[in-house]
């Protein structure tokens, strides 16, 4: 995939989605230690601040090695980091990628990860000329879901105990939307 050379900043009408940096540890971790925030991912929340210093230099290493984008997300009248969003699992080939997104949990339900993700999904249309993102969520994530559906992915499949998650098996609901789909939603 080709990438700028420099990170891609993105503002909206309230956010900056910036590179994530040393100086967002805290935050981090504060964000990804929260058993609620981490319900539906495949790991488990962080138990220690070094955890949260190691996801910043793998998504920096990510980006230099030009496999994924990895946002953090900040407030325009805040400047603390409040969540992060991501392109990855790249194919070059297909034009293809997915998309993913953690929010702290008191930011929930203002519409911050929409304005943020469709920011993400412009930038993947309209900069990286992507045909297809899609994105995994697990079907019990009832927002996530009406997120996808707010954005304009659709929902395609419903892959039964599709993966061993935290010990049981789980369901896997895939989202896409490809190019000429993609309109900017209307906040809902």
């Amino acid at each position: 995939m080709l990438f700028r050379e420099k990170f891609p900043d993105l503002l909206t009408e309230r956010l900056v989605l910036r590179a994530l940096g040393r100086h967002d540890r805290d935050d981090v971790f504060t964000i990804f230690s929260d058993p609620e925030v981490m319900r539906y991912w495949n790991s488990p929340p962080m138990a220690h601040l070094g955890e949260a210093g190691a996801f910043i230099a793998k998504a920096r290493a990510s980006f230099s090695q030009r496999l994924s984008l990895r946002w953090g997300i900040v407030r325009r009248t805040g400047g603390r980091l409040i969540g992060t969003c991501a392109l990855f699992h790249f194919d070059g080939h297909n034009h293809c990628a997915e998309i993913g997104y953690a929010l702290a949990r008191n930011f929930w339900g203002q519409g911050f990860n929409h304005e943020a993700l469709a920011a993400v999904l412009d930038y993947a249309f309209a900069t990286l000329n992507l045909h297809r993102v899609e994105a995994e969520l697990d079907p019990r994530n009832a927002a996530s879901a009406r997120l996808c559906e707010r954005l304009g992915l659709r929902r395609e499949a419903h892959l039964r105990e599709e993966s061993w998650f935290k010990g049981e098996w789980g369901d896997l609901l895939i989202y896409a939307v490809l190019a000429q789909e993609w309109a900017t939603p209307a906040e809902s």
